[in-house]
């Protein structure tokens, strides 16, 4: 018996890793787990693992690829990346409904640069928020896929507390995806709180402390030193009221997706 549930726990752990992959943000920060969701090359894992615009991703047989992001929800902590060349890619096999309190739930990712680690455990709780699980998680695993007995994905892993595993549900998942919103709007500076003019006359401001290359803030013309005091039309939040050098100007952001940003 022992020798049967072991086999049958190797072929799910082996069914999960071919659809697991791991994610590195674009300025290499942090790294996680994400699990391939098509055919097409779409990658999804948590909004917290890909804060910039693309991302590395690596098979477990150590193939990697350019990934770009598509669509970003942080509140849902969800991102979903696609990378233009599949690598021999293996979807996931999804399942439709939510799992039950006390049923056996399995987890698979990267954690602490272990490629391809998996535990297993229980549902505590499943809701339209979460899936609550006692499956050990550690740095790594964020992104990837928690599944059922069958080796079917019933939600990405995302966080723990109190011990417990909290991973996004299927559902909201495919939810997400289905939604039109486009990848969030990222600046790409580091500001600092100050505050600028003389004495009693003196503003809050935020610094621009770094500038990313590439970013909507360098195409725009915010430059390094910059303090930003507000939004110059408050019909326009794209227009930024910024002192440079002791002399007021207006920024214009010129996002992707905007005509004006030729």
């Amino acid at each position: 018996m022992t020798t049967e549930l072991d086999a049958a726990f190797g072929a799910i752990a082996a069914k999960l890793r071919a659809s697991t992959v791991r994610v590195v943000d674009e300025r290499e920060r942090g790294a996680g787990s994400g699990i391939v969701w098509n055919a097409d090359g779409l990658i999804l894992t948590n909004a917290h693992v890909v804060r910039g615009s693309s991302a590395t991703i690596e098979t477990g047989a150590g193939k990697t690829a350019r990934a770009r992001l598509v669509a970003r929800d942080a509140q849902r902590d969800l991102a979903a990346l696609r990378v233009g060349d599949a690598m021999g890619l293996v979807p996931a096999d999804l399942r439709e409904g939510a799992p039950s309190v006390g049923e056996l739930v399995v987890a698979a990712g990267n954690p602490l640069g272990f490629v391809g680690a998996v535990s297993a455990g229980l549902v505590h709780r499943s809701s339209a928020r979460w899936v609550v699980a006692d499956v050990r998680l550690a740095p790594g695993n964020s992104g990837g896929p928690l599944a059922d007995a069958s080796g079917r994905v019933v939600g990405i892993n995302s966080m723990v507390a109190r011990g417990l595993a909290l991973a996004v549900p299927t559902a909201t998942v495919v939810s997400f995806l289905g939604s039109p919103a486009r990848p969030e709007r990222r600046l790409g500076v580091a500001l600092v709180p100050t505050a600028i003019g003389p004495g009693p006359r003196r503003v809050a401001a935020l610094l621009v402390a770094s500038v990313e290359p590439g970013s909507v803030a360098e195409r725009s013309g915010l430059a390094l030193g910059d303090a930003i005091l507000g939004s110059a039309d408050p019909r326009r939040q794209s227009v930024l009221d910024v002192v440079r050098a002791g002399r007021r100007l207006t920024v214009t952001l010129r996002w992707p997706e905007d005509s004006r940003a030729a």
